[in-house]
């Protein structure tokens, strides 16, 4: 909260985080200590008025006192805690009224005064806990006990007693209490708690299980890969607790307005009250001056946007978006722009060989074998392809990556080269080199003792839910762009098949940051990547947002905007909840300051007593918390996505043609659902041949309407 808000040591809870304690404290309205001693006060005062009206004078007087002092307990102590610390805010101005009237013998009014403004501290105090408690409520997903193998025989242990290396037993519907590797059993894991995917994950052998993950299929052992305090849902929940200490825009102008404004209004009800005094009445001028200091209070201006942040980070981390803070909300709020790294975010990550072209009398399984002998040692998903299709391969000897290009070694001791177009002459299959491009897969070459023997193509297909992402965003009134390090043709024609705008292919990582400067010259633009390759156009966006984060540190610290999970239709209903909250933080801005606009001049003429300045005030901060409270409604979920296919599709073995001419680049050739690529992931890489270390592409180059860096050697 800001330390011109109440908070300022007048509400023990409103200053700060609420702990783990305060959350459980304050579950229930009535368990609220300000709204408990607002009761209180509140009946101590209405029996007064009914005294009152028995003409009981003396009872009544005693009794409205009481009702002051007793409201007056929820923030005088903390006032006077903080003006010994030299701070002054909104408390500040409420202690000073309701001493002033207390003075005037305006008991009613002062009593009045303190059990509103003690019952919006306490609505305040309990929309925080309730906001934050739906985050910290991730971690309740992780069970209090788990079994464990320790000497040979099952065990019951607390989460925080698992050590790394142990083994734990999940049997179905138990969920993981840390993050863990999968050593015997297969089943389905349910991660819609953790990412808001709804489709359950079948999971087997050397496959992750994160925290928190219901186990939906048979019993399975997973080795403990982190402590419970470490897992990746403990960091999840910290990362979010400290980025809510950093401050949107809105947020900062809400602070900019409010922490000059209190002894602004201050010295105003000084010189009400003293230049009132000198022209006479002094005790009616100084009623005015205490409704002055009541009537500008911006105590509603300074919770406006705090409020809404806790409640919209808090919604949307339930939903599977992490979202790192004011700032990166509110900016999330203004994004008009998308630019999307394709590998790993538009497709899957998980190319596969689709077609085998020989060159030569050469058959597609020794072309096949060839490749695999080179690619048996490289971690690169282009190798994963190539041994996928041929798993049985010897590997080559004298094997030596050329950086942005391929490999080369030896087999029987002849030359053997694998790599991208340009690298190895096309000859004879440049028709077909263009064709494949066209149909959007990676072409690869294989050479033989200086001659071409064939080539590869392999694709890397679309995600399912790419083209429904693009089209939901489009809807938003936002622009979609592709940036990848593959070749012209790939990228166009995954483009078309997504609907994407606009395209920048062949790009290195320093190429991807510079083209994020210039699409945010003119409107707010977010990066979508992996959150490591990516990294440097994650950090020059406006908003950087990773995909896929759960177990991520790169992503999770790179990005301002994390999904938690690998569905990309998260990203557009990130970008609508951060536009309504960005609304609701403007709107409770712009009332604050309307509500303060019309009451001083109200009050400086006299037209509103104290109490009725007290209940429009209070009564416009109540609005203010309800409106916040509205940022932390539910992301809607996401439909199920078609179960991808678990198998790779056929490797195609097509004869060398002479004969065949480039298709036409206006109409290029589109993928079939019958050869989508199994959804396998490797981060970090394009699928070409060029490694890791250089994010460029493979294959030549035609101009279609896209932009490529004009260079030759590429690294």
């Amino acid at each position: 909260m800001s330390d011109a808000c109440c908070g300022d040591g007048a509400s023990g809870n409103s200053s700060g985080p609420a702990d783990a304690g305060q959350d459980r404290a304050q579950e229930k309205l009535w368990q609220v200590r300000h709204l408990r001693l607002a009761a209180a006060a509140a009946l101590l005062l209405g029996v007064g008025w009914t005294a009152g009206r028995f003409g009981a004078g003396t009872a009544a007087m005693v009794l409205e006192l009481a009702a002051a002092v007793v409201g007056g307990a929820t923030f005088v102590p903390g006032t006077v805690r903080a003006l010994r610390r030299g701070r002054i805010g909104v408390g500040t101005l409420m202690t000073i009224a309701l001493g002033g009237a207390i003075v005037l013998d305006a008991y009613g009014e002062a009593a009045m005064l303190a059990v509103l403004f003690s019952v919006s501290e306490g609505l305040e105090d309990y929309a925080v806990t309730r906001t934050r408690r739906g985050l910290r409520a991730l971690l309740d997903l992780v069970p209090e006990q788990v079994a464990v193998l320790r000497d040979g025989r099952e065990q019951t242990v607390a989460p925080e007693e698992l050590r790394v290396g142990e083994v734990m037993v999940l049997k179905p519907g138990q969920r993981a209490a840390t993050d863990g590797v999968i050593r015997a059993g297969r089943t389905a894991l349910d991660l819609s708690a953790i990412t808001g995917e709804s489709v359950p994950v079948e999971a087997g052998p050397a496959d992750v299980v994160h925290a928190g993950t219901i186990n939906g299929g048979g019993v399975i052992e997973v080795e403990v890969s982190a402590r419970a305090a470490d897992s990746s849902l403990a960091r999840i929940v910290h990362i979010v607790e400290e980025a809510q200490e950093r401050k949107g825009t809105s947020q900062r102008l809400a602070d900019r307005i409010a922490r000059p404004l209190v002894p602004a209004i201050m010295m105003l009800a000084a010189l009400v009250g003293v230049i009132g005094a000198l022209l006479g009445e002094p005790q009616l001028w100084i009623e005015r001056a205490l409704i002055v200091l009541v009537a500008a209070s911006p105590c509603a201006l300074a919770i406006s946007v705090p409020l809404t942040v806790v409640a919209a980070v808090g919604a949307a981390g339930k939903s599977g978006v992490l979202i790192k803070g004011g700032a990166a909300l509110e900016q999330l709020g203004r994004i008009r722009a998308v630019a999307l790294d394709k590998t790993g975010t538009l497709t899957r990550n998980a190319p596969v060989v689709v077609e085998t072209v020989p060159a030569g009398a050469r058959s597609a399984e020794e072309i096949l074998k060839m490749a695999a002998a080179l690619e048996a040692r490289s971690e690169h998903p282009l190798a994963r392809a190539v041994l996928a299709a041929f798993p049985d391969a010897t590997p080559a000897e004298d094997v030596t990556a050329v950086p942005g290009n391929g490999l080369e070694g030896r087999i029987d001791g002849r030359a053997v080269r694998l790599g991208r177009p340009g690298f190895i002459d096309a000859g004879p299959l440049a028709s077909e080199v263009t064709r494949m491009q066209e149909a959007g897969a990676t072409v690869v070459l294989v050479e033989h003792d200086g001659r071409l023997v064939g080539a590869l193509a392999v694709r890397d297909e679309l995600r399912p839910e790419a083209a429904a992402t693009v089209a939901a965003l489009h809807r938003l009134g936002i622009s979609t762009t592709m940036l990848t390090g593959d070749n012209t043709a790939t990228a166009t024609a995954l483009a078309r098949q997504a609907g994407i705008d606009q395209v920048h292919a062949e790009l290195r990582p320093q190429d991807k940051a510079s083209l994020i400067t210039a699409l945010g010259q003119t409107r707010p633009v977010a990066m979508v990547g992996d959150g490591i390759n990516d990294a440097p156009a994650l950090a020059t966006a406006d908003v950087g947002i990773a995909m896929g984060a759960m177990g991520t540190d790169v992503a999770i610290e790179t990005a301002d905007v994390a999904l938690m999970g690998e569905d990309l239709r998260h990203l557009p209903q990130a970008l609508g909840h951060a536009r309504a909250a960005r609304t609701i933080m403007l709107q409770n801005i712009g009332f604050s300051l309307a509500i303060i606009t019309v009451l001083i001049p109200l009050a400086i003429a006299g037209v509103l007593g104290l109490a009725t300045v007290v209940f429009i005030h209070e009564l416009a901060e109540v609005f203010v918390i309800a409106n916040a409270i509205r940022a932390a409604r539910g992301v809607p979920a996401l439909a199920p996505l078609p179960a991808p296919e678990t198998s790779a599709p056929p490797v195609q073995v097509s004869p060398a043609r002479q004969d065949r001419q480039p298709a036409d680049p206006a109409t290029p050739a589109t993928t079939s659902a019958a050869t989508a690529a199994p959804a396998v992931a490797a981060v970090g890489t394009d699928a070409c041949g060029c490694g890791p270390s250089c994010a460029d592409g493979c294959g030549t180059t035609t101009p279609i309407s896209i932009t490529i860096p004009g260079r030759k050697n590429r690294r």
